[in-house]
């Protein structure tokens, strides 16, 4: 039997985001602050949440989901980034990658799903603020959230299976700092056009599929807003969706960037992109999602006073 029927490598070796030795260290401490910020803002607004009866709505309970995935991916990358960063030695076995890979593009996925979900129960506290508690109840609430995880987990599968069920008898040096669908459709030896429209379906379901959700859901918001009498609240309104929507098309514009564009056409600018989603936009969240609503600044003071009062 020939051994190109099988996969052959063990192991494989991250370039990085630059081979540059004088910049590593700067990167490293840049990096490493994105991080620890993504954790601490994150995990900061679960507890919160957690804490505060006020916050125990639909909106806050599908945020702290927000917030985890966030956590998740930023960890399924930053760690091993950040090591490799002050490391000689890149590589990441053959079973690694394909971990990484996969708890990437799960944790990914469910937040493209969940930004829908978010963006739909805006909608409708909106349009019917009376009835919210009534349409989105708890029991809706889990089943949107654990709906979410189960399209993610399966559609993971399925990138995960395209991406390293070809052969690999080559190089094994990935051109990233992860192990990302791309540079690792690069080192298949078989050929990859079927996996790469696989995937490119796959990606355009889900991530155009929740972006024409979330579209929909923000033109009736504005419909609804124009709708509103008090210029106060049609501002309000105008300066959550504002924030929510710039967040999604950070999100979504590097995500398209990435996967819906064939493997050929990938270039210099992926590992930019991938910057962005990978670290930037889960410490940028927290911000924009939270501390610039007003439930969440008063939630903030009161548990300041809460804690103050015991010392």
């Amino acid at each position: 039997m020939s051994e190109h029927n099988y996969t052959t490598l063990t192991k494989f070796v991250l370039l990085g985001i630059t081979d540059s030795l004088f910049a590593q260290v700067p990167l490293f401490g840049l990096f490493l602050l994105i991080y620890i910020f993504t954790l601490v803002g994150n995990i900061g607004i679960m507890v919160l949440v957690w804490a505060v009866p006020s916050l125990h709505t639909p909106m806050y309970f599908f945020l702290t989901h927000f917030s985890f995935t966030d956590i998740c991916y930023s960890t399924v990358i930053s760690p091993k980034m950040l090591a490799d960063l002050l490391s000689e030695n890149k590589t990441i076995s053959f079973a690694g990658c394909v971990m990484q890979f996969h708890g990437f593009v799960f944790f990914a996925t469910a937040e493209c799903h969940l930004l829908a979900v978010m963006a739909y129960d805006r909608y409708v506290a909106i349009r019917n603020p009376l009835l919210h508690v009534v349409v989105i109840s708890r029991r809706i609430c889990k089943q949107l959230v654990a709906a979410s995880y189960v399209v993610a987990f399966l559609s993971a599968i399925v990138y995960t299976v395209c991406t390293f069920g070809g052969s690999f008898c080559g190089p094994n040096q990935i051109d990233h700092f992860f192990c990302d669908a791309s540079p690792v459709l690069k080192l298949v030896c078989s050929d990859t056009h079927s996996s790469e429209i696989v995937i490119f379906i796959t990606v355009a379901i889900n991530a155009v599929g929740t972006g024409v959700v979330i579209l929909l859901s923000y033109i009736c918001i504005l419909h609804t807003v124009l709708r509103m009498h008090s210029s106060g609240s049609r501002s309000r309104a105008f300066n959550t969706c504002a924030s929510h929507l710039m967040a999604i098309s950070l999100f979504y514009g590097t995500i398209f960037f990435m996967y819906l564009q064939p493997a050929s056409s990938h270039g210099s600018l992926d590992k930019v992109a991938s910057v962005f989603y990978t670290l930037v936009t889960p410490m940028l969240n927290p911000l924009i999602y939270s501390l610039r609503n007003k439930e969440v600044k008063d939630a903030l003071v009161k548990s300041r006073r809460k804690v103050l009062s015991h010392w």
